[in-house]
């Protein structure tokens, strides 16, 4: 028996954040009803990478049931209403103040369902001057100075994937599961506000502490403010390997086992992390020497056997055939997809997952139900 099996969750979601938390529920047995409009969730649309279907909703719906409801009709809302009154969690990510114009008040529904646990994830929160404001991932990115140090020195970068959005789900599946405890001891439900921009800013706690005490973060790309050796140096074949350097015995390793360069630590100008920082140009451009100088699988060797910390920087290609990538299988309308694992592995338990839902696949259930 999976650990939320006999719970139902109502998703009245779209686009990445709603979605990634109920995917997450659905994973570990809830039934989760995803309330689409009569075109679908638009981000149905945003790819068609995954066998022409979007690559964003075949990850993130799988193991649900889709039903179509008009909520700007009154038999829509009724219907909702009724699926709500049975209903263990309701998550919802619409437009500030949508949820309270079509009747659903947070408040009522507390007073109605005091069982119930409600989560919703908004861009900025309830309050406040930006409360009103539409709010992205890369938006958020912005606003909350994630871009700013993100990317190289010369300019800004986003993230090169919806960190904000997924940040922001995984903390809204957390806050349910702690709900769903309390309501387990108590029998009161929740009324749980989630907003992205408060999600990224505790994310952001060490790089704003540090720039609020003087020493705001630089872009250093794939580098480290306050380590050398620690970056990006390239083969004689031409593969990029970051290699990160913590300690003096792990310099003193580099030097004597991987660059045939035991000496080395002994010169004032790289004889500790500060002095190897204040002169990192020249401690770099020793390293990159000698690694310049190596094959990839050379390269790779040494550092294993001199158990120094690195990693290649590999692409997206390298991904879909790396050693450590798990994989599992799921049903879309367009036939199996294979797509990384969830990272949480629990021992002894094969997990199933469910179908990723055409539009509306459970609508008929549903309105059978309403007359059974």
């Amino acid at each position: 028996m999976l650990p939320l099996e006999g719970l139902t969750v109502i998703a009245v979601e779209q686009a990445v954040a709603a979605p990634f938390c109920t995917s997450r529920l659905a994973d570990a047995g809830a039934t989760v009803y995803k309330v689409e409009r009569p075109e679908g969730d638009f981000a149905r649309g945003y790819d068609a990478a995954a066998k022409g279907q979007s690559s964003y909703f075949v990850w993130l719906n799988r193991g649900k049931k889709s039903v179509v409801i008009d909520l700007a009709t009154a038999a829509g809302r009724n219907t909702l209403e009724r699926l709500i009154a049975g209903a263990d969690v309701l998550v919802q990510n619409l437009k500030p103040g949508a949820m309270d114009k079509l009747g659903f008040a947070r408040e009522r529904l507390r007073r109605d369902y005091p069982g119930l646990v409600i989560c919703t994830i908004s861009g900025y929160g309830d309050d406040g001057p930006y409360a009103e404001r539409k709010a992205y991932d890369l938006l958020i990115q912005a606003e909350s100075g994630l871009a700013s140090i993100t990317g190289g020195p010369d300019t800004p970068a986003r993230v090169g994937l919806s960190i904000v959005d997924i940040a922001t789900g995984a903390t809204a599946h957390a806050a349910i599961l702690e709900a769903l405890i309390g309501r387990a001891r108590t029998g009161q439900g929740a009324d749980i506000r989630i907003s992205m921009f408060d999600v990224m800013a505790d994310w952001l706690t060490v790089p704003l502490l540090n720039a609020e005490n003087g020493n705001s973060p630089k872009r250093m790309g794939l580098a480290h403010a306050s380590i050398a050796p620690y970056g990006v140096f390239t083969s004689k074949d031409g593969r990029d390997v970051l290699i990160s350097i913590q300690s003096e015995r792990e310099w003193k390793k580099l030097c004597a086992e991987v660059m045939n360069m035991p000496d080395l630590p002994s010169d004032p100008r790289f004889a500790n992390g500060v002095a190897r920082v204040q002169n990192r140009a020249l401690t770099d451009k020793i390293v990159a020497d000698v690694f310049a100088a190596l094959s990839r699988d050379d390269l790779v060797k040494r550092l294993d056997e001199a158990d120094i910390a690195f990693a290649e920087v590999n692409t997206m290609d390298d991904l879909a055939k790396h050693p450590h990538l798990r994989r599992i299988e799921v049903n879309t309308p367009n036939g199996p997809v294979a797509y990384p694992a969830p990272a949480a592995i629990v021992v002894g338990e094969t997990r199933p997952y469910g179908a990723v839902p055409p539009v509306g696949d459970a609508t008929d259930m549903i309105a059978q139900d309403k007359t059974s």
